[in-house]
């Protein structure tokens, strides 16, 4: 997920170096394990490159006080340094100035859902859609709100509306996936998971989420071969670790998935999958079927 700027303005040319980029996205467990989610967490800016720009947008903003596309600028260089509060008061800001700004309904959307507010992100991803029925992202984003809530036929129109909007779009696919793997539907899952890592090979989320739907349809060493590309690209995600444990065991590779299992209790010592497997294989009780 992405906080957007609006295109730049002459007078924002140089300021606008600051896209707030959001890593992540939600996931659920599969194989009948307890459910696991990961939210988007905010890029982390250890140069101090976002604080220049906020001081150079607010320059921005004093001489041009009612440019909506400069209180988006500065909304996004707030979100990007985790200043949401902030965020929301420059988004509100720029809707007032401009009521059909669809990038400012969208931002602020995000900004309400890093903040636990999905009522109002779910009213925002609205507006903006109202304001420009072709904006693509706005649709994801309020999928992601109604699958979280467990509107999965809400969330599933609108991912068709974004796929068929901005077809190149790898976060629409892995999103449609996520919707169909809840929905029980793992072969299209896989699908759809597909079509999001050829269009983005580089991120870890859709090989880990097509993983759970392919130890789901018992493809076990092809799933061992997801949570390998996944870790390789963050080898710091539990429930990765966990999931390879777990495709592991189910090939009773039991070295392998005890040691899986174990560097994902370390991450995360409350992981449900981890827990349950190192049950298992260290000579627990614990059924691998259940």
């Amino acid at each position: 997920m992405t906080f957007v700027v609006p295109r730049a303005k002459a007078g924002l040319v140089g300021a606008v170096a600051i896209a707030a980029a959001l890593a992540g996205c939600e996931t659920y467990g599969g194989g009948g394990a307890s459910a696991t989610r990961q939210f988007a967490v905010v890029e982390s800016d250890a140069t101090g490159a976002t604080s220049v720009n906020i001081a150079s947008l607010t320059e921005v903003i004093q001489r041009n006080p009612n440019d909506a596309g400069a209180y988006v600028t500065r909304g996004a260089a707030y979100a990007r340094s985790g200043q949401f509060n902030d965020a929301i008061g420059d988004f509100t800001k720029a809707v007032q100035i401009d009521p059909n700004s669809a990038s400012a309904y969208y931002n602020r959307a995000l900004a309400y859902r890093q903040t636990g507010r999905n009522d109002g992100a779910l009213a925002d991803f609205s507006k903006a859609i109202s304001a420009d029925s072709n904006y693509g992202p706005a649709y994801i984003g309020r999928a992601n709100v109604l699958r979280a809530q467990g509107d999965l036929d809400g969330a599933m129109s609108d991912l068709n509306q974004a796929i068929r909007l901005t077809p190149e779009s790898a976060e629409a696919y892995h999103a449609r996936g996520l919707v169909r793997q809840r929905q029980g539907q793992n072969t299209q899952a896989i699908g759809d998971f597909d079509a999001a890592i050829d269009r983005n090979p580089f991120v870890a989320a859709p090989y880990a989420a097509r993983g759970q739907s392919l130890i789901a349809t018992n493809q076990f060493d092809k799933a061992i071969e997801d949570y390998n590309a996944a870790l390789n690209v963050n080898n710091k995600d539990a429930s990765s670790w966990a999931y390879r444990g777990l495709a592991y065991e189910k090939t009773n590779r039991k070295k392998e998935a005890m040691e899986s299992y174990q560097r994902a209790a370390q991450l995360e010592p409350g992981n449900p999958v981890a827990k349950q497997g190192l049950g298992r294989v260290s000579g627990g009780v614990g059924s691998l079927f259940n």
